[in-house]
């Protein structure tokens, strides 16, 4: 038996019916998760699909891969028109978030040279980092000018593929959060939107003002205890302590290198890795295939993918991590429902400029499909939840509204990195009226947030 999603909520009007406060829903509802954890591990389910993987170099670098421009445009019916868009978008490629993977690699390799174990690749190694330390100097964590490209671009194809939204004087509504790479994520994309039509109005929120929707990871309660009593620590422990392998690590600092514990071994391994596939998104050329065989990258890359997709989205072990793009949700609804229904219809899109902790809770929420998947076999979230695919940089979900030529009804597209996906089990359509995805949207929300 292979467990792909159970849905563990509660009826929509359940606390309508039933009288119950938002906090014996929580409580009921976490109540549940947890039996139906119980019961798959008291049935004995067996992993059907353990195994390891063989993705390429380029998507080992995971999360920290630059975006990949859709290979195709995808048409709408000529019976539909487009009229407004909801975005949510990650920050494009940058520098990497901070200099402690480089500090501490470069401490490493500093103590094998002074040990004589040090490989002739692992003095190439040495002088890469260094590279990426002088390069970083100042830069940490900033944007990249691949970074903008990627956003300016995304802005490009959205607005000659759906150029009727864009052709009025109407308003472009952006926010992000206060990370500053966030911010110029959205003043590259929103630069380019002007150049293109700069009789728009853009108006542009950045701040802490907007982390209830944009960094709900650092203002959620549950979150925030969630991840203070690292509740999903012990299943990554017991993946990355048997699958994390060192023999990249080995060849660089040499076979004698006096390590500390087994421990230190394989974090210094990870820490390698880091430091390599961060390369391209900071517009160096990669070097995964020097310092890793194919093997040792999905390996790697797989312990790297685990760690987010225990702390970053809904799993056996928790549902809060998913939970948190509850409001980010209802805001999409609103914004939605505001301009069909007139209240705000000068509003032509609404831009939202986050982080990867930002996209992968609310791509778990909404069960778009590659991006939520649970079971009790955390050695099979490889084969199911790739980082790759849900959050490259710049990644993006879209609601595009169209308007139906004849009856006036609004429909709905979901695109997931510009492209376009479907959200019923064995039905290909990817056009849904709006009263039906609001309900499906609806649905996904938590009862408390509601």
């Amino acid at each position: 038996m292979r467990i792909f999603a159970i849905d563990v909520r509660l009826p929509f009007d359940f606390n309508k019916q039933y009288g119950m406060s938002k906090r014996s829903i929580t409580m009921k509802r976490h109540f549940i998760f947890a039996c139906f954890v119980a019961l798959c591990m008291s049935t004995g389910i067996k992993a059907a699909d353990t195994g390891s993987t063989d993705y390429s170099f380029t998507d080992c670098e995971g999360s920290l891969t630059p975006y990949r421009v859709p290979t195709q445009q995808y048409e709408y019916p000529d019976s539909l028109v487009p009229v407004f868009i909801n975005h949510v978008g990650r920050h494009g490629a940058r520098y990497p978030a901070s200099s402690a993977n480089c500090l501490k690699l470069q401490k490493a390799l500093k103590r094998a040279s002074e040990a004589g174990t040090i490989t002739a690749l692992g003095k190439k190694l040495n002088e890469l980092n260094d590279e990426v330390i002088r390069q970083s100097e100042n830069r940490w964590g900033a944007l990249d000018s691949l970074g903008m490209a990627e956003h300016a671009g995304i802005a490009s194809r959205m607005f000659f593929n759906f150029t009727s939204v864009f052709s009025h004087e109407g308003t472009v509504k952006a926010i992000s959060s206060y990370s500053p790479r966030a911010m110029m994520s959205m003043f590259s994309f929103t630069h380019q939107l002007d150049r293109l039509n700069n009789r728009l109005t853009f108006t542009t929120s950045t701040g802490r003002i907007n982390s209830k929707l944009m960094r709900p990871f650092d203002v959620d309660e549950d979150y925030v205890s969630f991840m203070k009593k690292k509740e999903w620590q012990p299943a990554y422990d017991t993946y990355f302590n048997s699958y994390c392998p060192t023999t990249a690590v080995r060849r660089v600092l040499g076979e004698n290198f006096p390590f500390e514990s087994a421990a230190e071994e394989r974090d210094l391994a990870i820490t390698e890795y880091y430091v390599v596939a961060g390369l391209q998104a900071m517009s160096l050329p990669s070097a995964m295939d020097k310092y890793f065989n194919r093997e040792e990258a999905n390996a790697l890359w797989s312990c790297f993918n685990l760690r987010q997709y225990l702390q970053r989205t809904q799993t056996t072990v928790s549902s809060v991590p998913a939970d948190i793009a509850a409001d980010l949700t209802l805001d999409i609804i609103e914004t939605t429902d505001a301009f069909i229904t007139g209240e705000n219809d000068s509003t032509c899109a609404v831009l939202r400029f986050g982080h990867a902790e930002t996209l992968m809770p609310l791509l778990s929420l909404l069960h778009i499909p590659g991006c939520n998947y649970l079971t009790n076999y955390f050695d099979t979230v490889a084969n199911h939840w790739k980082d790759f695919y849900v959050v490259p940089m710049a990644s993006n979900i879209q609601f595009i509204v169209f308007k139906a030529k004849q009856s006036g009804h609004y429909y709905v597209r979901v695109d997931l990195n510009e492209v376009p996906v479907a959200l019923r089990k064995g039905d290909d359509s990817l056009y849904y009226p709006w009263g039906e995805l609001r309900r499906y949207l609806m649905n996904c929300v938590p009862l408390y947030a509601q």
